[in-house]
């Protein structure tokens, strides 16, 4: 028996638009598999159509070796006979009941003590309890998504979906709650599809993250592959590669690749199929800015760059660089204030050769 979750189906839309899904993930362990992309892309409709809420055109859907669903042998099972968990993005939850009774309105067919000492477990482990009382309009919305996925849990599905578990947030409370979000996950050991659009959030989340594009899968891996080395420019773009510049490979120098940029040779790490001309990309994070060289330092990347935009971004500062081409670096604040950035001065822009990623061209 496969334990696994198999994915391979098309769900077709009037007008033309086809929702192509393929994908495994194991069906027997917690794991969360993020899918991503911009609004629009099809992420939506691959977690309707694995809970049961569409009915692909073609394909199959398999759980654990159960078939949920086969085009060619008519199969489609409904969402209760798939025993899934569903948080969709606003909730949901009944204003006229407490939190308790929406928590249990799902055990209805338990009996009362059975029913009691679910709520009562799933209050502890949410960290809820004393707000069993209350209505939705009485607590937060920090305590509202806990609520929510409290309802959810307290039935034990074999399989969670959460469609953009924490866009009803303020920003703020979105900040707090990804990490504590996949802890209180964790507790139940189940595997996890969720959606997202937001590329701080899937980081946080994923164990496997799925980048989709106008209905496509474009690139499946772990977080640090996809972020890292988008399989494409589309990739890069999607993932919010910060420098994606056109390059060409002009030489080797020490195992590595000799990359013209501008007015500016840079080396990085050559991938087996690019002969020549490349998208170079780089990540803001791995542009390490500082006043003056370091003699000492082991990086083959030494740029001198003019600062030209510094923008705040919560607990790190965007900043903008031009080196004979625009780079961007990101930066902790305090970092920042260390360095005493001010627009028109110069610094140096250091990057380690395996930071750059280089993407085919043409």
């Amino acid at each position: 028996m496969s334990e696994e979750l198999v994915v391979d189906f098309e769900k077709r839309f009037a007008g033309g638009t086809t929702i192509r899904a393929n994908l495994r993930r194991p069906a027997r362990e917690f794991n969360i598999t993020v899918l991503f992309g911009p609004s629009g892309c099809g992420k939506t409709t691959i977690l309707r159509s694995l809970a049961g809420l569409e009915r692909p055109e073609a394909g199959e859907i398999r759980f654990n070796g159960e078939t949920w669903f086969d085009a060619q042998q008519g199969i489609f099972r409904t969402p209760q006979a798939r025993d899934i968990g569903f948080l969709f993005q606003d909730y949901a939850l009944f204003p006229h009941l407490t939190v308790a009774q929406n928590i249990g309105f799902g055990l209805r067919a338990l009996a009362k003590q059975e029913r009691t000492d679910r709520v009562d477990e799933m209050l502890r482990l949410f960290e809820i309890t004393g707000l069993e009382s209350r209505y939705p309009n009485q607590i937060s919305g920090g305590q509202q998504q806990r609520v929510a996925l409290a309802r959810v849990m307290v039935r034990r599905p074999r399989l969670l979906l959460l469609d953009e578990p924490l866009s009803a947030l303020d920003a703020s409370l979105r900040e707090n709650l990804r990490w504590e979000l996949r802890r209180l996950l964790g507790e139940f050991r189940v595997p996890i599809v969720l959606v997202t659009h937001d590329r701080v959030e899937a980081i946080a989340l994923a164990d496997q993250v799925v980048v989709m594009e106008q209905g496509v899968i474009r690139q499946t891996g772990s977080v640090q592959e996809v972020f890292t080395r988008p399989a494409d420019l589309s990739v890069a773009k999607i993932v919010g590669t910060e420098t994606v510049e056109p390059g060409r490979v002009i030489g080797t120098e020490d195992g590595l690749a000799v990359v013209q940029v501008g007015g500016v040779e840079l080396l990085a790490l050559l991938p087996e199929h690019i002969k020549e001309d490349a998208y170079v990309c780089i990540r803001g994070e791995e542009v390490v800015l500082q006043r003056h060289v370091d003699a000492l330092t082991s990086v083959r990347n030494r740029l001198v760059a003019r600062v030209v935009s510094i923008v705040p971004e919560g607990p790190m500062v965007r900043v903008g660089l031009d080196c004979g081409f625009r780079l961007t670096s990101l930066v902790t604040r305090p970092a920042c204030e260390e360095l005493r950035l001010q627009i028109g001065e110069e610094v140096v822009a250091m990057l380690k050769a395996p930071a750059i990623h280089l993407i085919a061209r043409g």
